[in-house]
């Protein structure tokens, strides 16, 4: 079973979202906390798999709750819930440690696999700002100068340094540059004619070498790091 907590302040949403979590016979919801203050204390008491947190919520909001919940239990994962489509939640919501974003008006099925696919040691990120949040946050993470949207020589072909890669296999830098691109597992075995295993294991290593906790922080790592600069 994926144990659930659930962080929000409205009542109605919070049991809106255990009626959806709760009908699929493989997720359970274990606890609930109704502001940032008690996501600490669930997080220690209940150990849930995956906490679903509001963004804003009066005291103590949803991202400041997210960096104390992951320093005392840095094995929950934190999918930050929002009804703002709005960057800046998503950089900081990064910034905490947050394995997922999703907005409010996402439907249920794409709730439920968002619980699922980062219970699993994915990352996930509304399909609406993928990209665009990841390249943006990097970017503005590595050059705070520069801006939103800023580019790094983007016409010249791009050699990260040997201090950047690391303990890096020249394969590993080829899959963490298509992590970074936006591509599934499944999309990389098929431009590297390899198959799924293969590059879950090629995932694991760079997540383990990098000392990040799933994709999108390792995304991050690779733009900061100067792995990868990030393109139009």
């Amino acid at each position: 079973m994926i144990r659930v907590g659930l962080v929000d302040d409205q009542s109605m949403v919070r049991v809106g979202l255990a009626m959806i979590l709760e009908s699929e016979p493989d997720i359970e919801v274990c606890a609930e906390a109704s502001d940032g203050a008690q996501a600490k204390d669930l997080a220690l008491e209940h150990q849930p798999d995956v906490m679903l947190m509001d963004i804003r919520m009066p005291g103590v909001d949803g991202l400041a709750a997210t960096r104390e919940v992951l320093a005392a239990a840095p094995d929950v994962r934190v999918v930050i819930l929002t009804t703002f489509d709005d960057d800046e939640y998503v950089y900081e919501a990064l910034r905490s440690g947050a394995s997922g974003f999703l907005l409010k008006s996402a439907d249920g099925d794409t709730l439920v696999n968002a619980v699922r696919v980062v219970a699993a040691g994915e990352a996930l990120l509304a399909p609406e700002v993928t990209r665009r949040v990841i390249e943006k946050f990097a970017t503005v993470g590595a050059n705070p100068e520069l801006g939103p949207g800023a580019i790094t020589a983007p016409d010249l072909p791009h050699v990260p340094s040997a201090e950047a890669i690391g303990d890096l296999s020249t394969r590993e830098v080829e899959v963490l540059s298509l992590i970074a691109s936006g591509l599934s597992n499944q999309e990389i075995a098929s431009a590297l004619f390899v198959s799924n295993t293969t590059v879950k294991t090629h995932v694991s290593h760079i997540l383990t070498k990098l000392g990040v906790r799933d994709r999108v922080q390792a995304v991050v790592e690779a733009y900061n790091s100067g792995i990868v600069i990030p393109r139009p």
